[in-house]
């Protein structure tokens, strides 16, 4: 069986190399944490982007009817740019992926596209709390979002040049769990000096002016500081971790030849393969439902539940305290127990916790402790995704498997935002949006059911 180049089973991976990846994933909270969950999502959904007149209508009614859908229609805009995004990355992702294989530029290409995100993120400061700007916006974030995966393709490529076959599963929860860590960190700090409402229509230790009256500088500058965040700790992996070799090729193809290539590596997945191929096809419905928790879950918990902006980022900083946890020990028992049965454990309890938030009704501290538990989840099928896919990866084939992994991914990607769209709109009610998401949870853990735990790379 030919796999990926670990460094090697009795070889250590240097320490400075593993923390200098990881540091990579706690800048990227900037973008994930801020960016599509708890802060410039939610800002974009609010009432800040909703027509005024409908706003001074409902007064301080804030389950009005016309008010309740005026944001529904912001979170839709929202799911449509986003789904547009996914399906930009499907075409793409795995043929840069597979470009970048044996080019000896695979750092240079996760710097260029890393450096893509911090510029969307930074522009995301001119989106100012008015109807005219939700557009622009939404734009800004699937650009965001693009630009993310492309970098997480090469990035998760090199899981294998800083892990060893006995220590993958550590080394990819511990990253993870860096993003978690880091993103705990950055709402504190981000929340202590932009967002955290002093009562006199400011926000933070800055005493930024907040909501439409104050332009939200408090969450613009919020961003613009995560922005400078990601692009500072997104450095040492660019400096500490070796490129890998260039390559010669004898028959290298265009852009568009390498959409043949890719048309064989599925033919012979299909025909060789089809348990890779099933994990591929399980992994991508499950992480689209991931995808919707951490897209949507603010929105619900603002809208639905009626958190503030500075209460959404008080259960951020539980959410990513308790994600960090479950996937610092999610990735400790991945090399024990196999990723597998850590995936399946995780989906279970994911879609029992996002089942519970339809019965709650608008009891905040019921929200508290579902969304607690749910956040417990997802770590560790984000960390034990990655460590399975690269431990039958072949070697010399990181980046195309991986983009080929974000494709699956975002060839699906519609079905989160969409069922979360439908369902708002069948209801005109946001929380429903939480049982698309759970339907397309049930239906990954249904696929990943039967993948086999022992898989064979490919030849």
């Amino acid at each position: 069986m030919r796999v990926a180049p670990h460094l090697g089973h009795d070889t250590v991976a240097p320490r400075r190399r593993v923390i200098s990846w990881a540091l990579w994933d706690w800048g990227s909270a900037a973008f994930n944490a801020v960016v599509t969950t708890f802060v410039f999502s939610t800002y974009l959904a609010s009432g800040l982007f909703v027509d005024p007149a409908i706003v001074a209508a409902a007064g301080d009614d804030a389950n009005n009817p016309a008010l309740v859908a005026a944001k529904a229609d912001s979170a839709s805009v929202v799911s449509i740019a986003l789904t547009v995004a996914g399906i930009l990355i499907a075409l793409i992702a795995p043929v840069l992926g597979q470009r970048s294989d044996g080019s000896g530029r695979r750092k240079l290409w996760l710097g260029v596209n890393t450096g893509l995100v911090v510029l969307s993120m930074a522009a995301m400061y001119f989106v100012e709390p008015n109807q005219q700007f939700l557009v622009l916006g939404a734009v800004l974030l699937a650009v965001g979002n693009m630009f993310f995966e492309f970098a997480s393709v090469n990035y998760n490529a090199m899981l294998v040049q800083v892990s060893t076959p006995k220590t993958i599963g550590r080394v990819s929860g511990f990253g993870w769990g860096m993003g978690y860590v880091g993103g705990i960190v950055l709402l504190v700090i981000l929340l202590a000096f932009f967002i955290l409402d002093n009562g006199d229509g400011t926000g933070g230790i800055l005493h930024l002016p907040s909501g439409t009256a104050g332009g939200g500088l408090d969450v613009r500058f919020a961003v613009l500081a995560s922005a400078v965040w990601y692009a500072i700790f997104a450095i040492p992996v660019l400096l500490a971790v070796p490129e890998i070799p260039k390559v010669q090729r004898t028959n290298r193809v265009s852009f568009l030849g390498s959409y043949r290539v890719l048309a064989h590596t599925i033919r012979d997945l299909y025909r060789k393969r089809p348990q890779v191929l099933l994990f591929l096809v399980a992994s991508a419905v499950f992480r689209d439902g991931l995808a919707g928790v951490f897209t949507f879950g603010a929105i619900i918990a603002a809208n639905v539940f009626h958190f503030s902006a500075t209460e959404v980022l008080y259960f951020a900083v539980a959410a990513n305290l308790v994600a960090g946890a479950g996937t610092f020990l999610g990735g400790y028992l991945d090399d024990k127990v196999g990723p597998k049965r850590i995936i399946i454990f995780s989906l279970v309890g994911m879609v029992t916790a996002a089942v519970v938030v339809l019965f709650l009704g608008n009891a905040q501290s019921g929200f508290w402790v579902a969304g607690l538990v749910l956040c417990l989840f997802v770590g560790p099928v984000q960390s034990a995704s990655r460590s399975f896919l690269a431990r039958i990866t072949p070697a010399g084939r990181e980046g195309e498997i991986f983009g080929l992994y974000a494709t699956t991914g975002r060839a699906v990607s519609f079905l989160a935002p969409g069922l979360f769209t439908l369902f708002v709109a069948i209801t005109s009610d946001t929380r429903f949006g939480i049982l698309g998401i759970a339907i397309v949870l049930l239906g990954g853990l249904a696929l990943m059911l039967p993948v086999k735990d022992r898989q064979v790379a490919l030849d």
